[in-house]
C-alpha cells in the first residue's frame, strides 16, 4: 500500500487547509497487530513541500554568503584570533537552549509563527553585519543569530504534513534547496565583496530574509499539524509536554525519558562529534594537507553542495524505499561512515577528498533523516518540534567543544587521526547498535 493516497479534498480556507486521511494497514510487528498510519493531504503536501524549498534556498544563500564574507570582515575590522575564538564559542552555547526552545514554540503556536521568528532574528543577524564597524556590533549580531532555525522550522512542517512511513525521504528532500544555497552563496558573496564590500553583501543577505518573511506570511498556513493527530496523540499519551509555559524545561527533559528518543540523541551526539571535530579544522586540512587554493576550494565546496543535493534527492529515498527498517538504514549509514573516515585518514590529495566526500555525505544524509524521522515517530504529536529541537542541539553542543578538540588532535596527533578517530567512533556505535537498540527502532 502506498501511504501517499491521493484523494479530492473539501474546499477549505487557509484555517482549515490541513485536511488528512487515515489508513489501516496490515503490519508484522511481532504480535500481527495493524499500525495505523495518517497520510498527508496530497495538495498541502504539495504546496507545504515547495514552500520549505523556497524558504531553505533563501535562507542557505543568505548564510552561506555570510560565511564567505565573515571571514573577511572580521580581518577587515582588526578582531583577534581569541576574540573571534570567543565570538565562535558564544555562537554555539547560545544555540543549545533555543533549539528545543524554538521547537517548543512551533509546537504550541505554529510553524508559521516559529518560522516567522526565525527569518526575523535572521533579518537582525545580517542587518547588524552589514553595519558592523567593530566588535560590538558583531557581538550583537550574534545574539540575534539564537533565533536561526529555519531548517527545524523546516522540518516541523514536513513532519506535520506527511505520513509515518514516507517522512524521512520527506524530511531529508528538504537540504536539497539548502544545498543548492550552498552553491549559489559563496560564489555570490565572493562577487558582491569583489565589487562593493563585506557589508554591502550582508545587506544582500538582510534582504532575502525580508524577502522570505513575506512569503512565510504569504504562503504557510497558521497552523499546519492535523487536529485528529493530535487527538489521537492526546489519547495515549499524557498531557505532560503541554503544560506550563514555553520555557517549561521539564516538559522538554521529559522528552528524554522516552527510551527512543535519548538512545537517539546519545546517538546523533557520538556520531557528531567526529564530523564537527573534522569541520573545524578542513579550512586548514584544506591548505596544508591538500594544498588547496582560495578557487580550489570554493569548487570544492560547490561539489560539496551539489552532492549533498543530489543524495538528498535521490539517495535518501533509495535506500528508505528498499530498506522500510529504520534500523537497517541507520546500521548501512554508520557502516558507510566508518568505511569513509578510515579512508579519510590516509589520503593526501584533493581528487581523493572529492570521493571519500561521496560515502561520507550519503552517510550523514541517511543519518540525519532517518534519525529525525524516527524521533517524531515515538514522541506525541504535540511534540514532534520540540523533539527534533533537541535532536538539532547536539550539532550546538558538539560546536562548543570541537574547535578546540580539532586543533589539540591535529597539532599533537597529526592528519591521520582526525579520520581513525572518526573511524572508532563509529566502529563503536555500530557494535552499539547490534547489540542494543529500544523496540520503537526497528
Amino acid at each position: 500500500d502506498n501511504p501517499r493516497c491521493h484523494h479530492k479534498g473539501r474546499e477549505m480556507d487557509e484555517e482549515k487547509d490541513v485536511d488528512y486521511e487515515s489508513v489501516t494497514i496490515g503490519g508484522h510487528t511481532g504480535n500481527d497487530s495493524k499500525e495505523k498510519l495518517f497520510v498527508e493531504n496530497t495538495a498541502l503536501y504539495t504546496r507545504m513541500s515547495r514552500a520549505c524549498h523556497v524558504m531553505m534556498f533563501l535562507y542557505s544563500t543568505a548564510f552561506w554568503i555570510q560565511v564567505g564574507v565573515y571571514p573577511f570582515l572580521i580581518k577587515k575590522l582588526g578582531v583577534s584570533t581569541v576574540t573571534y575564538g570567543y565570538l565562535e564559542t558564544f555562537a554555539a552555547l547560545a544555540t543549545i537552549l533555543p533549539s528545543p526552545l524554538f521547537g517548543r514554540f512551533g509546537d504550541r503556536f505554529g510553524a508559521k509563527a516559529a518560522m516567522m521568528l526565525c527569518f526575523t532574528g535572521s533579518f537582525i543577524f545580517y542587518f547588524f553585519l552589514a553595519m558592523a564597524d567593530d566588535v560590538n556590533d558583531l557581538i550583537l549580531s550574534r545574539m540575534a543569530g539564537v533565533f536561526m532555525h529555519a531548517f527545524h522550522g523546516a522540518q516541523m512542517i514536513m513532519t506535520d504534513v506527511s505520513g509515518t512511513r514516507d517522512r524521512a525521504d520527506a524530511l531529508s528532500k528538504i537540504s536539497i534547496s539548502y544545498g543548492l544555497g550552498i552553491v549559489v552563496g559563496p560564489t555570490l558573496g565572493g562577487w558582491l565583496t569583489t565589487l562593493y564590500s563585506e557589508q554591502f553583501a550582508a545587506g544582500v543577505a538582510a534582504s532575502l530574509m525580508i524577502l522570505a518573511l513575506v512569503f512565510v506570511l504569504v504562503v504557510v498556513p497558521s497552523q499546519t499539524k492535523d487536529p485528529r493527530r493530535i487527538a489521537e496523540s492526546q489519547k495515549k499519551n499524557s498531557s505532560q509536554t503541554q503544560e506550563g509555559g514555553l520555557l517549561n524545561m521539564k516538559a522538554v527533559i521529559s522528552l528524554l525519558s522516552i527510551p527512543e528518543v535519548s538512545y537517539l540523541i546519545v546517538l546523533k551526539t557520538i556520531v557528531g562529534i567526529p564530523v564537527g571535530v573534522f569541520h573545524s579544522m578542513f579550512s586548514i586540512v584544506s591548505i596544508e594537507r591538500f594544498g588547496l587554493t582560495p578557487q580550489t576550494n570554493g569548487y570544492l565546496l560547490t561539489y560539496t553542495g551539489i552532492l549533498t543535493a543530489i543524495m538528498q534527492a535521490v539517495g535518501v529515498g533509495f535506500f528508505t524505499r528498499r530498506f522500510p527498517s529504520d534500523l537497517k538504514i541507520l546500521r548501512i549509514s554508520i557502516i558507510f561512515k566508518a568505511l569513509s573516515y578510515f579512508c579519510l585518514a590516509w589520503i593526501n590529495e584533493a581528487w581523493l577528498l572529492a570521493i571519500c566526500f561521496i560515502p561520507m555525505v550519503l552517510s550523514g544524509a541517511l543519518m540525519n533523516a532517518v534519525a529525525n524521522s524516527t524521533l517524531t515517530k515515538n514522541v506525541p504529536e504535540t511534540a514532534t518540534g520540540t523533539s527534533l529541537g533537541l535532536s538539532m542541539a547536539t550539532h550546538s553542543i558538539i560546536r562548543t567543544f570541537s574547535p578546540t578538540m580539532g586543533a589539540y588532535m591535529y597539532s599533537t596527533l597529526g592528519y591521520s587521526s582526525l579520520g581513525l578517530f572518526g573511524f572508532i567512533m563509529n566502529a563503536g556505535v555500530a557494535i552499539l547498535i547490534n547489540a542494543h537498540h529500544p523496540p520503537g527502532i526497528e
